[in-house]
């Protein structure tokens, strides 16, 4: 061989090194390319997370992005799940043929699942969760190495895939809290790999096929949160690798296998909570020792609880209340004995059931980590459970709405985590314990409608975060310890039908957040005091029946807060403040049965009769004619004219004292037969993101009013963009100058914070903070709805024939009508405690963009009403009157009176507004024609004449087809109609409950529109 020169040489390094270049170019640009077009298709990132993807660096350096080690280097992972990036997903990804996983969950990523993800062949795992991903699931059935499809969290809609659109070998399949429809395919039981099959909280209608029993490897199954019925799938049963099964929120009844814990002997987690399954818990429960969740409540069973379940040793929740177990001696509580076995026991609930008995003291040999125990609302009787004192650790102690009698020891103190404390509706004597005071954790503290005597521990002032106290109907006598208007978070304070005496404290004046004030029925003394107008939050004060004198202070008119206020049986005299008439939130107001002279007011809430109670004050003059009050001109002179005879000067103060006899007694016998609160289960570990007010004025570029996209009786409404949390939000930013604003921010912080459903609006966060100026500022975050709210879709569409939801269809109108069931059948029968809305109405139900309507607004909404359940299954409570005039039902607007059947009245009428296109207000009802009664009248021969012209026009499309096709949708709409009619019935007791209403509207969708 010759030898080669040194120029040819380095020429032929050089071209040796280009061609090297050239190949390691050609096989990877296409990965550069592709991650390039990804970036452009994202319109925000926040976190800067893309700022590294240029071409300073090689692309296998970008953050998020991993190559292999091996030559020529290509994509195999790209991580950006968290990122708060907003845009779409690129199809260039599908370029990346050698990615193995990527991670794109927890974003804002929209648009559709791209199909080219689906030509991915060494693709493992793919995690799309938490987005808002719209649009069907492609197939993936040519993706013969993945392992996990993660798609939770989204707005997917269509079916669940059958076998031949997954991958061969897939082992997770997980789609939680979509729009999916349909039933769960049979063929996913040919699916011999997966082993993870998670489908809750969707609108997945049918029984599980017995298919699914074929499933060789499957531990996990959740289909919770759907529509699903029939009895307990005995298919399952066949399962035996199963290890979490969770079928809660449907409406699976009958009773289970008796060899449930037999044939699944893996079983960790057992979720049936809110069915309808009914008869005895399965002693076969107790061969699935590796048992640590068992979640029955918010169904029928019952029986006696099986002390063998003391045997699951890994039992950690362990929840059975809304059941009716029973029991009739010591014997059959021995299961609470039993448990002492589980050692790492941290939740029990037994509330509402049958329980009879004393609690043994082996309760207090539970395991000392038990955080939970509610035994409310049962028939147990005895003593103050003393192995109570044995628990540490407890969080909540529910022994409410039971038979207890005697002291409540002193050692209860010891128990420092304690934040509940709900011994309500027993039989205690003795004194408060003050070792109560001890417990610095303390938020609720309801010891109302017991036997306590004594004073009120001074010492329960240094509870500094005690948000509720409720010691109303005992006999506590002295006065009330100042101490306690210091406490910077008591919101409700509860005191009324005691013997407390003297003056109220001039220091109540401290209590600045204070929102409820209820001091009834004692014997009380004195002045009001002026300083009581520094409690600026007030809206509820309740100082009747007792012995107050002196004028009623003027600046009450400044509590701008004030909704309901009685002051009547008391020996108050002067005239009445003007100031009260400048209350534009008051509603209520009683001052009757004191000594009361001069003119009434003519302004504010006196101008309306019905919201005033001023009888039994013979000095008052004028006010508005149906008081009946005489002119202030003759007054005077009647008096001197008429002088009472001795007889007559005996027999008033006599009547007055009989009078106020009865009243009290009947008052005292109202309480007692009250219906009484429940306390529900608490949120375990839910956590909401921190904001602060510089973080939403930033969010909403300065709350401006390009930014502005509603307004409402308490506040405006903003979209945002919050960098940390999912965008564009919507922000509630509460007008505090408003009366009635800190109750409604209240409320639905209440209501909101522990709800979780699909169609109910979704809060991120709440804010209560000071603005820029130092002023109270409070917001509320939502999901943001791009649809806006119902109302504007019923009547911004008929003017606006190129909207988008411009045609507003008859499938359309039922599946909101449906959503709205839904929602309120959670409220009242699903949620931890009944919730009653108060102001259902269009515009507090909002539309996603698949016109999903999620049910908002919660700022009237009462909450823990106790149910004795009647054949309506309506509960009641007697609260002030709330909701929006056409919506209120015929019994709130009299007495004030709310219930669930009032929500089912409001449901009523919003359903049949959405089908006619008449607000309940409009001009054309009156005279005692309401949108109901036009309805009635018009049903069912000319229901085509009374409903949206655009559904007539919809129907009159239907002549070019089968007739049948036409009478199908006909009757459909007649059928839907016939529900509101059912609904709005004038009395209570003939509507049906909402899950009456619900499983008919799906009855009706799948017997008219199922196919469509």
């Amino acid at each position: 061989m010759k030898p080669i020169a040194i120029g040819q040489s380095f020429v032929l390094l050089l071209v040796f090194s280009t061609v090297s270049v050239v190949i390691c170019s050609d096989g990877n640009e296409t990965d550069r390319l592709s991650l390039l077009q990804f970036k452009q298709a994202i319109s925000l990132d926040p976190q800067h997370a893309l700022l590294s993807w240029n071409d300073s660096t090689h692309f296998c350096s970008w953050e998020g992005v991993s190559c292999s080690l091996r030559y020529p280097r290509r994509v195999t992972s790209l991580d950006l799940s968290n990122r708060g990036l907003v845009g779409l997903i690129s199809p260039s990804l599908g370029n990346l043929t050698s990615l193995e996983h990527l991670f794109l969950n927890t974003n804002q990523l929209s648009g559709q699942i791209p199909p080219s993800l689906g030509h991915l062949h060494h693709l493992r795992s793919l995690y799309l969760a938490n987005n808002t991903l719209q649009g069907n699931i492609p197939s993936f059935a040519n993706c013969s190495a993945l392992k996990i499809l993660h798609l939770s969290r989204n707005q997917i809609v269509g079916r669940i895939p059958k076998n031949v659109h997954l991958p061969p070998s897939i082992s997770q399949l997980i789609v939680n809290d979509n729009n999916l429809t349909g039933t769960i395919p049979t063929s996913l039981g040919d699916v011999a790999t997966l082993n993870i099959l998670i489908v809750s909280y969707n609108y997945i209608e049918g029984s599980i096929p017995d298919e699914i029993g074929k499933m060789p490897v499957l531990t996990n199954l959740y289909v919770g949160g759907n529509n699903l019925s029939g009895r307990f799938p005995l298919a399952l049963t066949n399962i035996s690798s199963l290890v979490e099964l969770g079928l809660g929120f449907n409406y699976f009844h009958g009773g289970l296998p008796p060899n449930l814990g037999t044939s699944l002997p893996r079983l960790q987690v057992l979720e049936i909570a809110s069915n309808l399954f009914e008869g005895h818990l399965p002693y076969s429960i107790s061969n699935a020792t590796s048992l640590y969740t068992i979640d029955f409540s918010s169904n029928y069973f019952s029986g006696v609880v099986p002390s063998s379940i003391g045997m699951l040793k890994e039992l950690s929740l362990l929840n059975l209340e809304w059941n009716q177990f029973e029991s009739f001696n010591n014997k059959d509580l021995e299961f609470l004995h039993s448990l002492s076995n589980c050692t790492d026991l941290q939740v029990l609930a037994l509330y509402d059931n049958k329980l009879k008995g004393q609690i043994p003291y082996s309760l207090g040999n539970l395991s000392i980590q038990l955080q939970y125990l509610f035994l409310g609302s049962n028939q147990l009787s005895g003593g103050f459970p003393s192995g109570i004192r044995n628990l540490p650790n407890l969080i909540s102690l529910g022994l409410n709405e039971n038979h207890f009698t005697g002291i409540v020891p002193e050692w209860v103190g010891t128990l420092a985590n304690l934040e509940g404390i709900y011994l309500d509706n027993n039989k205690f004597t003795g004194f408060l314990p003050s070792s109560i005071s001890n417990i610095s954790n303390l938020e609720d503290l309801r010891l109302s409608t017991n036997l306590f005597g004594g004073k009120i521990p001074a010492g329960l002032g240094k509870l500094q975060v005690l948000h509720l106290m409720e010691l109303s109907d005992n006999n506590l006598l002295g006065s009330i310890p100042e101490s306690i208007f210091s406490i910077p978070t008591l919101t409700r304070c509860m005191l009324s039908f005691n013997k407390l005496d003297e003056a109220l404290p001039t220091e109540i004046g401290n209590a600045k957040q204070l929102g409820s004030l209820h001091l009834s029925a004692n014997k009380l003394t004195g002045h009001i005091p002026s300083t009581l107008s520094n409690c600026d939050s007030l809206e509820e004060l309740h100082l009747d029946q007792n012995f107050l004198n002196g004028s009623i202070p003027t600046s009450l008119g400044n509590m701008q807060s004030l909704t309901a206020v009685n002051l009547s049986y008391n020996d108050l005299s002067g005239s009445i403040p003007d100031s009260l008439g400048r209350l534009q939130s008051l509603e209520q107001l009683d001052l009757s049965f004191n000594n009361l002279v001069g003119e009434v007011p003519g302004i504010g809430v006196f101008k309306n009769a019905t919201a005033i109670r001023l009888n039994g004050n013979h000095g008052l003059c004028n006010g508005a004619p149906e008081l009946d009050l005489p002119r202030c001109a003759t007054i005077s002179s009647s008096v001197s004219k008429h002088k009472p005879s001795h007889l007559l000067m005996f027999f008033v103060p006599f009547a007055s004292v009989v009078s106020l006899a009865m009243v009290t007694c009947i008052i005292l016998f109202w309480r007692k037969k009250q219906k009484k609160e429940f306390v529900s289960l608490p949120s375990f570990g839910k956590k909401f993101p921190k904001v602060s007010y510089r973080d939403l004025a930033r969010a909403t570029d300065g709350f401006s009013a390009s930014n502005l996209i509603g307004t409402g009786r308490y506040g405006s409404v903003y979209m945002g963009k919050l960098f940390h949390s999912k965008c564009p939000v919507a922000v509630k930013v509460f007008n505090l100058d408003i009366r009635g604003t800190q109750r409604s921010f209240i409320s639905e912080c209440n209501a909101l914070r522990n709800l979780r459903h699909r169609n109910i609006v979704r809060i991120i966060t709440a804010c209560s903070t000071v603005d820029s100026k130092g002023n109270d500022f409070k917001a509320l975050i939502y999901e943001f709805m791009p649809r806006g709210d119902l109302y504007q879709v019923l009547y911004s569409t008929c003017a606006d024939e190129n909207s988008s939801t411009s045609h507003f269809g008859l499938a359309q109108r039922v599946g909101i009508v449906m959503d709205i069931a839904n929602a309120l059948e959670y409220l009242h029968n699903h949620n931890k405690g009944i919730i009653v809305h108060c102001d259902l109405k269009p515009s507090n139900i909002l539309l996603d963009d698949n016109m999903t309507a999620h049910v908002g607004d919660f700022g009237l909404s009462r909450f823990e009403i106790y149910s004795m359940t009647s054949s309506f299954g309506c509960s009641t409570s007697s609260v002030a009157i709330s909701g929006t005039i056409g919506y209120v039902a015929p019994e709130c607007a009299e007495s004030g009176q709310v219930s669930t059947a009032t929500d089912v009245y409001s449901f009523g009428v919003v359903l049949l507004e959405i089908f006619i296109r008449r607000r309940p207000t409009d001009d054309m009802f009156n005279d005692g024609l309401s949108i109901a009664k036009f309805a009635e009248l018009n049903l069912p021969d000319r229901v085509l004449q009374i409903v949206d012209p655009q559904l007539q026009q919809d129907l009159e499309t239907c002549q070019e087809t089968p007739m049948a096709i036409k009478k199908k949708l006909t009757d459909c709409l007649l059928s839907v109609l016939s529900i509101g009619l059912s609904c709005t019935k004038s009395s209570p007791s003939e509507r049906n409950s909402m899950k009456e209403v619900a499983i008919e509207l799906h009855r009706i969708w799948d017997a008219y529109l199922g196919e469509n």
